[in-house]
Order: C-alpha cells, then sequence, then structure tokens
C-alpha cells in the first residue's frame, strides 16, 4: 500500500481538532468590520469609516507518547496545545462629506520637535486655503 492511502485510511490525529478549534476561534475574532469599521454618520452630514491594520500570530504543536500498556485502545497518548494572537491598531478615518472623500492617517504622535512641524504641515496646509478661500469671497463681493 502506498503512503497514501496508508494516511486516507488512518483516523483523525488529535492535532487536527485542536487547530480547528484554535481556527474556528480566530475566525469569529476576526471579520471584516475588524479591517474597515461600520460607517459613522454625524449630525452635520459627514461620514467617517475606521480603517484598521490587523496584524495574527498562530502557533500549535503536540507530540504522541508510547502508552504503558500497549493493550490500551489507542496505541499512543497525545500531548499539544495551540496559541493566537490578535492585534488591532488604527490606521485612519475615511471622511465622506458632500461627495468627497478624504482619509484622515492616524499616526503615533511625534516625540521631537522637527515631527511635530511635520505633523502640523496638513493642518497648515488646510489653514491656508481656508483663509485664501475667505480672502476670494471678499474681493468677490
Amino acid at each position: 500500500m502506498d503512503e497514501q492511502m496508508k494516511s486516507a485510511q488512518k483516523p483523525d490525529h488529535p492535532i487536527d481538532g485542536l487547530l480547528t478549534t484554535t481556527l474556528a476561534k480566530l475566525k469569529e475574532m476576526v471579520d471584516v468590520d475588524v479591517i474597515v469599521g461600520k460607517p459613522i454618520d454625524t449630525p452635520d452630514g459627514t461620514t467617517l469609516i475606521p480603517v484598521s491594520r490587523l496584524s495574527m500570530g498562530f502557533a500549535s504543536g503536540g507530540s504522541d507518547f508510547a502508552g504503558k500498556n500497549h493493550k490500551d485502545s489507542a496505541p499512543y497518548h497525545f500531548g499539544g496545545g495551540s496559541g493566537a494572537g490578535v492585534k488591532v491598531d488604527p490606521v485612519a478615518f475615511l471622511i465622506v462629506k458632500d461627495g468627497s472623500v478624504r482619509i484622515l492617517p492616524i499616526g503615533i504622535p511625534a516625540v521631537t520637535p522637527a515631527g511635530r512641524a511635520v505633523e502640523m504641515v496638513p493642518q497648515l496646509v488646510d489653514k491656508v486655503i481656508d483663509y485664501l478661500d475667505r480672502q476670494k469671497d471678499k474681493t468677490a463681493l
């Protein structure tokens, strides 16, 4: 008999159940709503959609031990375990308002003055644009 036939006839190994249970629990914890969150509607008509990064780790292992008495129903005893970890980091918000979409990244706060200055550039650009728009409106009157 070739190896495929032997393995096909072998009953399920206990590690199969261990892996199946662990993966099922991971699937319960993580779904698409974790990565792209449910939209949040604000009173002014803006919709915020959270976006996250998902990191997962998984390990499993086991060993067969020969039984003391070979008359046991199972010729071996199994010992094993598995573990998993999930980490969710928010990375951005999609902002939908008046038919336009913007992305607002969420970053780790800057520690150095130069890092803080770089972080403030988008806000500064928005303020300059708002100022220029107001000046344009004043001259149009």
